[in-house]
């Protein structure tokens, strides 16, 4: 009887690990970055509100645009098959960075006419970016929230 007395300690360290090496909190080695997430494919505009308003105000000539990010932190955005001035090139450059503790995106260049560069996460998936930024209008600066969908 002493003899398994003697196992009943390590037996019960044992279990231990067993009920504490997982953390609900830890992310799966298979769970995509943001970074990942963000760059996984082209995207196109899908819609923007304030306030759950629809917004509209973006030109169709830019709403119709594709934006690549590259996981190297670099980017395009193509014209789309609409130009807002027919000299425009059809492709644009650009640059981005994660920022604020990976929940904002800067920019080196807006997306929208009077948008800003700094564009906040709302959410990121496999299928879906949502992000919030600061847009310049006759009056105050009005947050809009724009979704993007895979091209």
């Amino acid at each position: 009887m002493k003899k398994y007395l003697l196992f009943l300690p390590a037996i019960l360290f044992a279990l231990s690990f067993t009920f504490t090496a997982c953390d609900k909190n830890d992310t799966p080695s298979n769970q995509k970055s943001k970074e990942e997430l963000i760059a996984q494919g082209s995207w196109k505009f899908k819609s923007a509100s304030n306030n759950g308003v629809p917004y509209t105000a973006f030109a169709t000539c830019q709403a119709d645009n594709i934006l690549d990010f590259n996981i190297n932190g670099t980017g395009v955005k193509d014209e789309g098959s609409t130009k807002c001035n027919a000299g425009d090139p059809q492709s644009v450059p650009y640059t981005w960075t994660l920022a604020n503790n990976k929940t904002e995106i800067q920019l080196s260049s807006s997306l929208f006419t009077d948008t800003g560069t700094t564009l906040t996460i709302v959410s990121v998936t496999e299928t879906q970016l949502i992000v919030s930024v600061g847009v310049a209008t006759t009056g105050p600066i009005v947050l809009v929230q724009i979704t993007f969908e895979h091209a």
